[in-house]
Parts: C-alpha cells; structure tokens; sequence
C-alpha cells in the first residue's frame, strides 16, 4: 500500500510543473520533445561534465537546483541510479523515470541495483526502471527516452502499458486516438499499473484509461483503483496477454488443472467493470469510442450500408458481441420508402442503396428515419475512396449526411470502415469535432460497441454498493503442503454447512458391519491423503447390494489404504457439479464451478469467480455452464434442486475464505443435484492446505 506522501508525488510526476534532467546526451530527445508539446514548466540539466545541453545550462549537482522538482528523468546507469533517486527523494523531489536497463530483469547484479533502487525511493514515485518513461499531451510534459507521434490536447485517453515497445508504437498510429498521456512503467520496482489508475482518475480530462497487462503483483492495490473508476464513471480497457497457463506446482485436483491463468484474469476483468478486448486494433478503437461517445445504454443497433456484404459481417459480429439488429418499425419503413428506389429492401441492416448516393437531403432523412426510434446507436458502414479519385464529393455527402442527422434526431451515430486505412484523416477529425466516433475496422468497431455496452450494463447493476468488488491482498505461503484425506475434507467443509452423503469411516474388517447399517446399496472407497484421484487406482467401488459384495470389495482395495468410507449411494441425481477452489499467486482464491463427475475434464465446461463473491456473483457464473441447462430441466427432465446448490456453493466458498492463509486448493467433486426440493449431497472432496503436517482428529 502505498503512502498518502507518494500518492502525492504520483500526482506532481504525472502532470510537472518542473523537470531536471539527469545525464548526457540522451536527454537531448526529451528536452526537445517537451518543447515541441509545449511545456511551459521550469527545465533544468544536471551534469558535472557540460556547461550547456540542448540549450540549457547544466547544473554540476541536484542540491544545486532552484528548487526540488517535481519530476526528473534520469538517464544514467544502473549502478549509479540509485544514488541520484536517493537525492532526489531528499530534496523533497516529486518523481523519477529511470530510463535506464541493467536492473532485475537482466541478472544477480541487475537484482541487486533493483533492490537499492527500491531501498532508497521512499516516498519518492518511481516510474520505471528498465522504461520508456511518460507522456502528457494535456500539460506538455515528455519524460520519454524515444521520438513519438503525439500532439497537444484538451482531453483524451490514458495508456498504462507493461511493454515500452507497445507504448511508442500507439502514439505512431493513424486512428485519431485521443492520447492524453501515455505511462511505461518498465520493471514497477515501486510502482505498478493500479498505483496509476487514481492520480489520473484525479484529472478530469481523462475520459478513459487503457490498460496494456501482462501480469499484476498486486491485485489489492489494482482493485482498489478498478472499484475507484467504476465509482467515477471513467473506463478501464484492458488488453492482457499471455494466454498460455502457467503453474508452479502439480496440481491435485481438477480444479487447478481448469483454472488457467488466463481465465482467472478474465474473472478479475468480469469483477471490476474492466472492458476486455482480444487485439491491439480493437483497443485502440474500443478507447478511441468511449473517449469521443462514452458507454453504450443499450445493445440495439441500426445499420446502413451500400453493400449486402458489409451487412453480413457485421450481423455474425453483432450477435457474437450481443448486440441486436432490431426490425423497423412501420412507421420507419415509411419514411425510408419515400427516399429510396424501388429496387432497395427496407430493413435493418438498411442497404440504402446507390440510387441516392451523394443526394445529401435524401440521405440524412434516410439516415434519421433509421435512427429516429427503437436503436441505441446507428452506424453508417462507410469505406472512402482515394483521395483525388473522381467523385469524393459522394463519400463526404454521405458523413456530413450522418452528422445532420444525428443532430437532428439527437440519436447516436457512428461511422466504421470496414478497411482500417479506408477511413481518411479528414473524416476522422470532422466527425469527432461533431462528437461521433470514427471507428476503423468492421469486427474491431463492434466489438467496441460490445465492451461500451456491456460497461454500461455493469455500471448499473453496480449502482453504490461498489466496494463488493475489492479484492483482498495475496499472501505468500509456506512452502510445505498437505493434502487431508477425503474424510478429512468433508468434515471441514461440512463444518460450514456443506451436506453430505451418510457416511462411516472404518477398517476393513468393518466394513460390511458399516454397510448393513447404513442401508443398501452403498459406495466404498479406500480413504488416504495420497489417494487423490481414487477412481484410477481401482479405490472406488459402486453399487454394492449386500455384505459379500461389501467384504469382496475391501479385500481387493486392502493394498491401498488402512481405513475405508461407506457412503449411502445416491440415486434419482438430476446433474453432478463440481465446486471447487484455486488460489492464484497473483489474484488469490478463485471458484470454479462446471459440469462434474466424470465430464469435468472432457467437457471443460466452467465458470469463474473471484472470492470473496456474493450469490447474485454465483448464480451468474451458474447460469453461464452448460450444466445449468440440466438443472433447469433440459428436455423436459426434472428441475435440479437450484437453492440447493447455490447454499452449497456458498459453503464451500465460506470455508474457503475461513482458510484464505492457508488453503490451496479445493475440489468438491460431484455435488450431485437432486430434484428439486430434494436437496444435493457432495459425494467427494480434496483440500490441499500449506503448511506442515498437522494430526487431524478423526470424527
């Protein structure tokens, strides 16, 4: 957690009303930078070796300063940047970027700079090291080791990227993203993307924040930040990658072995009202939407275009992304009729056809008829011609028809090119001065509308109750573990109010005694901590009708354990889930909940949340398996017993917090579903604790 002080200073790094430079020739590139977007703060160089740099005097020491500034960027080596952090952070200094490499992510020497980097920051805000630095387009401050593509402006975007390269290559692009600044925050030996979130939600002329993610080390810290946007109505889009599924350990249940690491981040995302999006191209549109329109109230759709094509491929992306295409109403169709030729269809998607092209009354009655009712937003699927080509005046008819329109009927509109390049400077810029979005690329259009939509959705269903969503911090485990036997697990999750089949733990020898008391048919299963997945090693037997089958059973299993569990068999099972819970060294506990028994590997079918969650959370992830089909009744077969399930879940999910110091991993594995009003009954368990060997007491 860090400190009022350096919250402070993240704020004086982030929008500086003074800058010393720290080094040689490289920070010719900066000062010239802050020139050229109009800094209007002081600038000062330090070095002990030169009179003057990029024009201005040099400084031989830090202590020879004005004053202490409020940000500085450094480019001196690994060794000796430590030294100059721990001057700045006595002269009261603000923040530093540390440019330079050679720190943690190179060796045991890099380590070790890191760590006296760390050691004499204090409160100082540190971006970097190992970064391309910061940029503010809205102050004119560029603490950025590299040449970059942006320009002064009023308002826009905020970019937090792990990758530097990713970084310099957003502010190069030609999609008229609004960037308002742009933070590379490099090795975070101090400070990692959610210390950043805040201090910008401070400055009112950010509209949005994007997030470039390959990994968080503090999800406390992130989701305080996530829970303080959704509170102000500033969005987060994160693209992360890394996909692939990363484990420390082998896993012992089937719980870890679901839960990748990706998945998990996506549960994160789900939580926090955070805007995920699958590509680079869709980022920076799904940003460059909420910058110029903000979020989308509803998921219903207009579209207009000169091609049957064009409507097609944006019907398959719309449904995917959930957005509807709606049919117009009489009333629409009317007016539409009354603009266009015989030979054109009326609906929606709206091929208005070449007839009227370029006639601009035509088409802006055209386009407000579409718009007028029963759409949330209207999008006109527009790619230009060549500039210079015969014949432009048509497309221009066509934008400057949609912005007419739009303002006539006060209804939203936007225009997508289904080509990125096809959409020309010119355009972007007069349709985002009239306030509609000028998105490029058809797929990467929608799925902004999708993710703007589904923003809103989450920001009502949020309303005050926001600090639901913060995460608790992750704390390191010991690194000895143990697994409790499946006795030993149902004991502690029945404690929390998990039910249980009927059940005996015994000997061999009394086995059958144990089955006869409990009534037939009956289950037994050979019971040890090193037995995790019994059914392979022959430890399960079903279905025993009498004594013989019984003591014939326990025989055959004698070689694998010493003590044994009778269960009751259940019968009339409507659907088998598994509950189970995984903790992630990053993001915590997490529930994973599926299809169970025999189909929770061959199926995959799962769903994720963060703990700590709430039933509404829980009957959300339900209702996204497959298996909830069964437990509603699939093809006319009996309702599973849904309130049932929902208490054991939260069971589960109770214990697992009770444990959060400690547990691992958890597997309940099936619960099976009766019908309803018949309740459930959790058949198998494993819980991996950390920690040393403990003595269980046997109930």
């Amino acid at each position: 957690m860090i400190s009022d002080a350096q919250r402070q200073n993240i704020a004086r790094l982030l929008r500086p009303r003074s800058i010393a430079f720290v080094g040689g020739k490289e920070l010719e590139i900066p000062i010239d930078s802050c020139r050229r977007i109009g800094f209007a703060g002081d600038m000062w160089v330090v070095n002990p070796k030169r009179e003057q740099l990029a024009g201005l005097k040099c400084y031989a020491h830090l202590r020879d300063l004005p004053e202490a500034p409020d940000a500085a960027f450094l480019a001196v080596n690994a060794a000796a940047t430590p030294g100059v952090v721990r001057e700045l952070a006595a002269l009261g200094a603000g923040g530093a970027v540390c440019y330079a490499a050679g720190f943690a992510e190179l060796d045991d020497e890099g380590q070790r700079h890191q760590s006296e980097l760390t050691g004499a920051a204090g409160d100082l805000a540190i971006l970097g090291p190992n970064c391309y630095g910061m940029l503010n387009y809205l102050d004119g401050a560029a603490l950025w080791a590299d040449a970059h593509g942006g320009e002064r402006l009023g308002e826009g975007v905020a970019i937090i990227s792990q990758s530097g390269n990713i970084s310099l290559n957003l502010t190069m692009t030609e999609r008229s993203v609004p960037l308002a600044q742009v933070i590379a925050v490099g090795n975070q030996a101090v400070l990692g993307p959610g210390d950043f979130i805040e201090p910008l939600l401070e400055d009112p002329r950010i509209k949005a924040i994007g997030l470039y993610v390959e990994g968080l080390d503090n999800v406390e810290t992130f989701s305080r930040a996530a829970v303080a946007a959704l509170r102000k109505g500033v969005p987060l889009v994160a693209l992360k990658v890394g996909r692939s599924e990363t484990a420390s350990r082998i896993a012992a249940s089937h719980t870890a072995s679901l839960a990748g690491e990706d998945a998990l981040y996506q549960a994160l995302f789900d939580r926090l009202g955070i805007i995920r999006v699958p590509s680079l191209t869709a980022w920076m549109e799904t940003l460059k939407l909420l910058a110029v329109q903000g979020s989308l109230p509803g998921g219903r759709l207009g579209v207009l275009t000169c091609s049957g094509g064009d409507a097609a491929l944006l019907a398959d992306v719309a449904e995917r992304e959930g957005l509807t295409l709606p049919p117009l109403t009489e009333r629409q169709c009317q007016t539409i009729e009354r603009q266009v030729t015989r030979i054109t269809t009326v609906a929606n998607p709206l091929d208005y056809n070449t007839a009227i092209w370029g006639q601009g009354d035509k088409l802006e009655n055209c386009f407000g008829a579409v718009m007028s009712e029963g759409v949330d937003a209207t999008i006109l699927v527009i790619d230009y011609a060549r500039e210079g080509l015969p014949g432009i005046e048509g497309w221009h008819a066509a934008i400057d028809s949609l912005i007419a329109a739009s303002k006539t009927t006060g209804g939203r509109a936007l225009a997508v090119a289904t080509f990125p390049e096809l959409m020309p400077h010119q355009a972007r810029r007069k349709l985002i001065e009239a306030g509609l979005a000028p998105l490029q690329g058809l797929e990467e259009a929608i799925i902004a509308l999708g993710g703007a939509h589904r923003l809103h959705v989450h920001g009502s269903q949020a309303k005050d109750a926001f600090d639901r969503f913060r995460l608790p911090a992750v704390e390191n485990l010991p690194e000895e573990d143990r697994v409790l036997d499946e006795w030993q697990s149902k004991q502690a999750l029945a404690s929390h109010g998990l039910p249980l089949a009927k059940s005996l733990r015994v000997e061999a020898q009394q086995a059958a005694a144990a089955a006869s008391k409990l009534g037939f048919p009956v289950v037994l299963k050979a019971v040890g901590a090193d037995l995790r997945h019994k059914s392979d090693v022959g430890g399960v037997e079903l279905n025993l009708a009498d004594e013989a089958a019984v003591e014939d059973a326990a025989r055959r299993m004698r070689g694998l354990a010493e003590n044994f569990l009778v269960e009751r068999m259940v019968t009339n099972v409507v659907a088998e889930v598994i509950v189970g819970v995984k903790r992630d060294p990053s993001l915590g506990l997490a529930l994973v909940l599926g299809s169970g028994g025999v189909l929770t590997n061959l199926v995959g079918d799962v769903s994720y949340l963060l703990l700590p969650t709430d039933r509404g959370s829980v009957e959300k992830a339900l209702a996204r398996t497959k298996v909830n089909r069964l437990i509603s009744g699939y093809r006319g077969g009996p309702a599973g017993d849904r309130k049932a399930l929902l208490k054991a879940i939260e069971a589960v999910a109770a214990y697992a917090e009770s444990e959060r110091g400690r547990l691992i991993e958890l597997d309940v594995n099936p619960i099976l579903v009766l019908p309803e009003g018949h309740g459930v009954i959790a058949v198998d368990a494993l819980v991996r604790l950390a920690g040393k060997e403990e003595k269980e007491k046997v109930a």
